[in-house]
């Protein structure tokens, strides 16, 4: 886990200037901080973009970090101010604020569920399979998307994700279980048509 790199990071070091502890910083987040823009913007370059922006961000406000999180949760939730900035700029109305839990999208409801037990564990595992989940993800509402990659694929606690975030645990626990319930649809799709081809080449 990228947790167990984080603990041997000074703060101190980093308030005081330590270049060389700065660049450690660099190299123990910059995977996951890549990984989870890539997944936010579905776009390298932008994934790229928001990498240098938030590494600049974090040197350029180290005296203001307090410590009451995590550095991996802080830097998150300047990554993920940074694509926000990045998704605003084609949709205006991109909002990720804390609101009343029985809000939005209370009516999401799966309408298609398929029983992927029947599957094979490498088709599930496959390139094309990663490549569904992706596109499930991307499809998801930008707001219920940031949830669930930072608790779901970046395995973040319920706490760090809503604080990460700023929203509340409630809030993460009500869109994280709507992403899932909007991905599985997404996915039954996909794992139905596959198991059709299947049974039909058997």
């Amino acid at each position: 886990m990228v947790e167990t790199t984080i603990k041997d990071i000074s703060i101190e070091a980093l308030r005081n200037g330590d270049r060389a502890e700065f660049a450690q910083m660099v190299d123990a987040y910059s995977a996951p901080i890549y990984r989870l823009s890539l997944r936010m913007l579905g776009s390298e370059q932008d994934a790229e973009d928001v990498l240098q922006n938030t590494f600049l961000s974090a040197l350029t406000h180290l005296s203001n970090f307090e410590g009451r999180s995590s550095v991996l949760t802080w830097l998150y939730r300047i990554a993920v101010n940074e694509a926000l900035m990045i998704l605003r700029r084609g949709k205006p109305e991109v909002n990720i604020d804390d609101h009343d839990s029985s809000g939005e999208h209370d009516d999401i409801r799966p309408t298609q569920f398929v029983d992927w037990g029947a599957l094979p564990e490498d088709e599930l595992l496959s390139v094309e399979g990663r490549q569904a989940l992706d596109h499930a993800i991307q499809n998801l509402p930008e707001n219920l998307r940031m949830v669930f990659l930072l608790r779901d694929i970046q395995d973040l606690s319920i706490k760090d994700t809503a604080e990460a975030l700023n929203l509340s645990e409630a809030n993460v626990k009500v869109r994280l279980l709507r992403a899932r319930l909007m991905l599985r649809e997404q996915l039954s799709y996909y794992y139905g048509e596959r198991m059709k081809k299947e049974k039909s080449n058997d």
